[in-house]
């Protein structure tokens, strides 16, 4: 089964004011990341009507039903409100008329108001739903933002994630989440990570304890959601194991089928991890932007060789 939203979560988030506070909203549920704007529907054409989504009804569709008399008017509300839709939302403060609230209360659907234009809305509200209800997986491990790109650093339990991310924050970046980061695969190109409620803001320090970084660090050290542009996995030194040394080759992971640069980066004493990790994030965002340090190198030394 798929995500749910509570409506009265949309309600919210989008500042609506509830004009049938009479309607019980406690088990109202969305579960499609889109919205429909009714207007064939309001001429009578309810064939494929998208009924599971939020109905706005703007400028336009106002003005039509303005045109319609009472009867016809009457027989679109009854039929409107007979599939028994999410709700419907006026934009730009439109006030819906009282047989239109009188019908709604009856239904037991409920209608909501905005002042923004229906254009901005729309876009906001399904930006929004896309990111609520995408494929969610929950992980272990730490999500910072670090100049502006999501690392995601993961590895065994009590390896040191926490405390690579304490210094971190101590270095001017900011905390997504400690200890479970939920992943949302919001389109085939975009993972988004957040915390849990629960624990959102709060870091679990070995010998320390819980500390609050919101209340110790201030708002600048924080943030509510990030993207995952690079995940960092932290492992214990292997003299055996060849590590990567030039990074001529990306590395990726794998989460709800998007592949996003994996770095596998061995601890040992003296390492110092928020250094190597800021290092890691500003690389990645040189090669976003076409530069790429090892290419480069090689360049060089294939330019050297042929000279000699």
């Amino acid at each position: 089964m798929g995500n749910k939203v509570k409506m009265k979560k949309i309600v919210e988030k989008m500042n609506l004011r509830n004009l049938t506070p009479d309607v019980d909203l406690t088990e109202r549920e969305v579960e499609v990341p889109d919205i429909n704007r009714p207007a064939l529907q309001l001429t009578g054409f309810f064939e494929h009507f998208d009924s599971d989504r939020v109905q706005i009804i703007g400028y336009v569709e106002y003005t039509f039903l303005e045109t319609l008399d009472e009867k016809t008017k009457e027989h679109i509300y009854d039929t409107l409100l007979s599939y028994q839709i999410p709700g419907i939302i006026f934009s730009r403060d439109l006030a819906p008329e009282q047989m239109l609230l009188d019908k709604a209360n009856a239904a037991q659907v409920p209608i909501f108001s905005t002042e923004k234009k229906t254009s901005e809305f729309t876009a906001e509200i399904i930006r929004w739903l896309n990111v609520e209800l995408a494929p969610c997986i929950s992980i272990h491990g730490v999500l910072v933002d670090v100049y502006g790109v999501g690392v995601l650093i993961m590895g065994e339990s009590g390896i040191g994630k926490s405390e690579s991310a304490l210094e971190l924050i101590k270095r001017g970046h900011r905390l997504v989440s400690d200890d479970v980061v939920e992943i949302h695969k919001v389109s085939d190109e975009t993972l988004v990570g957040t915390a849990p409620d629960i624990t959102r803001h709060f870091i679990e320090l070995r010998g320390i304890g819980i500390v609050d970084v919101k209340t110790l660090f201030g708002v600048q050290s924080v943030r509510e959601t990030h993207n995952i542009d690079l995940v960092i996995t932290l492992e214990d030194w292997n003299k055996e194991k060849e590590y990567d040394r030039l990074g001529m080759e990306e590395e990726y992971t794998e989460f709800l089928g998007n592949k996003v640069v994996c770095h596998q980066l061995p601890i040992r004493p003296g390492r110092n991890l928020a250094i190597i990790v800021e290092t890691a994030a500003i690389n990645h965002r040189q090669k976003k932007m076409g530069y790429n340090a090892a290419q480069e190198l090689y360049k060089r030394v294939q330019q050297n060789l042929t000279k000699k």
